[in-house]
């Protein structure tokens, strides 16, 4: 009951700050200074809210119990926004190492802390002690990591700049937030609570693993392609080189999940969610392009449009609601379809939007998407006539599959130029993982 309003609240926390900290080629330590204090006043801002908000929380809900979660809740905002800066620093000098040391640790110890509370005292606190553990740990690590401290608050010159950048970073979470909400908002209000969790299911089964894949590559990405901001040649190979990469690690595995969706939902989340299965597929298909357009962002933050990320995302979040509301009378079913139809329509609009500034533009990625996208598409096609013909159970079955697919995905990106350029990439990396897998040395 109370995640929902901490959520909705910390869209607002980092103001986009940190990403401005990543962006800038160049930063002065009194602009980090002047960056630090406003997410200070922010994180305090915030957290009055919070506590000025827990009692009609609580009345909203019904229950008195979520006041204090809630209250309380507000000293995360605190400490992130006393880490935030901090983060930022150790992500611009692109130490990856350190920063997954420091999320595992913080995670470990979290965990640890709410297991020890939970053991004296079975209820809920336990999850705020194991959250609030996780955070405090996390900031004190990018503190020590970073060596940067803060001083005194002052303005400078150069922060209005950077909270301009913000502050389109923060409309586009805002407006994402919407978009990503809307669906399921909409469908427990005009199909209650058995639609609504198939529907949230099936969703979270699908972009758990797609996220796991996008949010740590876009970390590195990020803060990469800002130092080429001013080689327009270098920048373009840079993205061009990765975002295919990514197309192949990814679409593979959606295919599979669409065409064995009635093996999968059962084996991942058991029988009693098989309702689930064509509102997966369903999303499945929109699934398909989210490694494509998701990357976007990339660019539009690297190169300092974050204007043009808001109104994308104004534009995603209108788009997405009509979507809804056509899909709404058919369940979740029809929602996740109109979605899917949805992501088709947006997504050549993404690209020439994206593409008329800077150095990526949409024909440089049809020519490298192009290979993977339809070669993915065949997959589903080829597994689904396929699937009544391959031996072995349910894990086994999508052991295969996975197999074929990606195999389908190779031949049928082995007929395009671009594609046989990416599979060469790949046979590379592959052959430098081995190499150091063995114990010998990269040349």
């Amino acid at each position: 009951m109370a995640a929902p309003v901490v959520a909705f609240v910390g869209l607002f926390l980092d103001m986009g700050l940190t990403q401005a900290t990543v962006q800038k080629k160049a930063i002065t330590s009194a602009e980090i200074n002047s960056l630090f204090w406003i997410n200070m006043a922010v994180s305090a801002l915030l957290g009055a809210i919070m506590i000025l908000i827990a009692p009609f929380v609580a009345q909203f809900y019904g229950e008195p119990q979520v006041a204090p979660l809630v209250a309380l809740m507000s000293l995360q905002l605190l400490v992130a926004g006393l880490g935030a800066q901090h983060y930022a620093l150790v992500t611009r000098r692109m130490a990856f190492g350190r920063l997954a040391m420091l999320d595992s640790v913080s995670a470990v110890l979290g965990l640890a802390a709410a297991i020890v509370w939970a053991y004296y005292e079975r209820t809920y606190w336990a999850l705020f002690v194991g959250g609030m553990t996780t955070m405090i740990c996390s900031t004190l690590g990018c503190w020590i990591s970073s060596r940067w401290r803060p001083g005194m608050p002052r303005w400078v010159s150069g922060t209005k700049e950077m909270v301009n950048f913000g502050a389109g970073i923060t409309g586009f979470n805002f407006a994402n937030y919407f978009s990503r909400n809307i669906d399921q908002i909409l469908i427990g209000r005009q199909w209650g609570n058995q639609q609504l969790g198939l529907y949230d299911r099936a969703n979270r089964l699908l972009l758990f693993p797609l996220q796991q894949v996008i949010y740590p590559l876009g970390k590195v990405m990020v803060p990469a392609l800002s130092r080429m901001n001013n080689e327009p040649e270098r920048y373009r190979k840079a993205y061009l080189r990765v975002a295919p990469l990514l197309l192949f690690v990814a679409l593979p595995g959606v295919a599979v999940a669409i065409a064995m969706a009635d093996l999968l939902i059962p084996l991942a989340l058991g029988r009693q969610w098989e309702g689930a299965v064509m509102i997966f597929q369903a999303l499945g298909f929109a699934g398909m392009l989210q490694p494509l357009n998701s990357p976007a962002g990339w660019l539009f933050i690297s190169q300092g449009r974050t204007r043009d990320f808001m109104l994308w995302g104004m534009f995603g979040a209108v788009t997405m609601t009509m979507a809804v509301i056509i899909g709404l009378p058919y369940g979740a079913f029809g929602v996740a379809l109109a979605y899917a139809i949805l992501e088709y329509l947006r997504t050549p609009l993404l690209w020439i939007y994206v593409g008329r500034t800077g150095a990526v533009e949409a024909k440089h990625i049809l020519r490298v998407a192009s290979p993977f996208v339809v070669g993915a598409h065949v997959a589903v096609a080829l597994l689904w006539f396929l699937q009544s013909h391959l031996p072995g159970g349910s894990v086994v079955t999508l052991i295969i599959a996975t197999i074929l697919s990606y195999m389908i995905v190779t031949v049928i990106a082995s007929l395009f130029a671009a594609g046989r350029e990416t599979l060469a990439e790949v046979r590379i990396l592959a052959s430098r993982m081995l190499i150091i897998r063995l114990g010998g040395t990269k040349t």
